[in-house]
């Protein structure tokens, strides 16, 4: 292992992570806050540390094997990070374990929190929540790859440890600092079209600039306890079902789409037809159809439902399909199985190349072309059958790596619900939903952690934050470091 290339990339990661403390120390400053000097020694910490990690860097190749070490250390030395601020700011996090559950929970975009009476709270600390959850939205790694490149480190390992699907090509290759520099356009630019619309539509511009964050990132996280329904407005939740579903799109494939090459003409039918010839997104869009009829006509038939049903029912819908968990009640509420539903389709997660958790649409695409393969092949023995996707062959290696990511997904979702509720009370449900909610990137559950997770014991918490950081690393990239060859040489 090249011990000072990895400390210089976690340098620069640390660096690029540290203006996040800037914009709550702004946030507190514009309000009269007492957060300033823990805003400014939080921001101080990670500029002398990353400057120090930086110092030692050592210009090489960077190797596959490399990437993983780096991604891995990112995310939990960020995470550290992260929760300084909720350990120094009084009556924030309780413990330690609490602020490291928050950190995660933020980096990762899971939305689950530990923290109660976010309306009382410094809107510094508040704002600091969406502002983290933002930039991890898109990934740190991303970022370093598109503005590090005097590393002499070759970047390309790195994107495909932090996005690592196939899916995420253009049909005009980029460079891959333009790659990563293509998705940060257009994430800032959604972002700020999000703000806007959010404020159009009724919310305080303190509210809309931090909902776009979480929204866009697929986050989850609100400024109030009560999330989305604190503003009880059809006209807000109409715009973050808008920018939901586009967040859950593949981002290069809206690059493609809005980037087509020679004259203007043309251009419209380019743009939709871009979305509507890709498999992964009418698999996308179809789920999210059949989703919000089944759990309306689910809520239809539930006698002790008393809401809007198409309302809360679409909203839901599309906030746990994509994994954005947002709410707007209490799903305990729900007497019906709709919560469940819910729970279940969050499995299937947004796009590849997407903000979004689960085990993203087109593995499932794969999944179901494979079994539609393997029902031809069994009617028609002698015949040969090949799965394709958006007009090409599905190879042999996707096949093995789809279902073997699956395989290997649900198997940790076994072990660390069994691990779970051998170390703690839980009632089956809450342990059940945590780990989902958790391993997906979700936030929200059912039962004890339908709202929150500061009931749950320190153990209990530091499972689901290996779950969370398992989840958004699509579980290859943490778990090959438990591999003893790969520490071999």
């Amino acid at each position: 292992m090249r011990f000072r290339v990895i400390l210089g990339v976690l340098g620069t990661a640390i660096l690029l992570f540290s203006p996040v403390f800037v914009v709550p120390l702004g946030v507190a400053l514009i309000y009269g806050e007492s957060t300033i000097f823990q805003f400014m020694l939080c921001a101080g910490i990670a500029v002398c540390l990353g400057l120090g990690f930086f110092a030692v860097r050592e210009r090489h190749v960077l190797r596959a094997r490399d990437a993983f070490l780096i991604v891995t250390l990112v995310y939990f030395a960020i995470s550290a990070l992260a929760s300084l601020p909720l350990l120094l700011v009084p009556n924030i996090a309780t413990s330690v374990p609490d602020a490291l559950f928050e950190a995660v929970s933020m980096v990762t975009t899971t939305g689950a929190t530990v923290l109660v009476g976010l309306d009382e709270m410094p809107k510094s600390v508040l704002m600091y929540r969406q502002i983290v959850c933002w930039f991890g939205g898109m990934g740190i790694i991303v970022l370093v790859v598109a503005i590090q490149p005097m590393l002499g480190i070759g970047g390309a390992q790195l994107i495909r440890a932090e996005l690592s699907s196939d899916q995420n090509k253009l049909s005009v290759p980029l460079r891959v600092r333009e790659t990563a520099e293509t998705l940060w356009k257009i994430y800032v630019g959604m972002t700020a079209l999000c703000a806007l619309s959010l404020w159009l539509a009724g919310m305080t511009p303190f509210d809309a600039i931090a909902h776009s964050f979480s929204t866009v990132a697929i986050g989850g996280f609100s400024t109030h306890d009560l999330s989305i329904g604190y503003f009880n407005s059809t006209a807000i939740e109409c715009v973050m079902i808008v920018f939901i579903v586009i967040a859950g799109c593949n981002f290069m494939l809206h690059y493609a789409a809005i980037n087509r090459p020679g004259r203007h003409a043309g251009r419209l039918s380019h743009f939709f037809r871009t979305y509507t010839t890709d498999a992964q997104i009418r698999f996308y869009f179809g789920a999210l159809i059949l989703t919000c009829t089944l759990i309306c006509i689910k809520l239809a038939l539930d006698g002790d439902y008393e809401g809007n049903l198409f309302r809360e029912g679409i909203f839901h819908s599309v906030s746990f399909l994509t994994t954005a968990g947002f709410t707007t009640t209490d799903l305990n509420a729900w007497t019906s199985m709709a919560p469940v539903v819910l729970l279940y389709v969050s499995f299937i997660g947004a796009c590849a190349g997407s903000t979004g958790g689960g085990f993203k649409v087109f593995r499932i695409v794969i999944l179901f072309k494979q079994g539609v393969r393997e029902i031809q092949q069994l009617l028609h023995p002698g015949a040969i059958f090949q799965a394709r996707m958006n007009g090409k062959n599905i190879s042999d290696r996707m096949l093995e790596s789809t279902v073997g990511f699956v395989s290997v997904y649900v198997l940790c979702f076994a072990v660390l619900l069994g691990a779970l509720m051998f170390v703690s009370s839980l009632d089956l449900v809450t342990a059940f939903s945590a780990v989902a909610a958790c391993l997906n990137n979700l936030g929200p559950g059912l039962g004890a952690v339908a709202t929150n997770y500061y009931s749950l014991a320190d153990l209990d918490k530091c499972i689901l934050i290996f779950a969370m950081i398992l989840g958004r690393l699509e579980i290859f990239t943490l778990l090959v470091l438990f591999a003893p060859r790969y520490w071999r040489r």
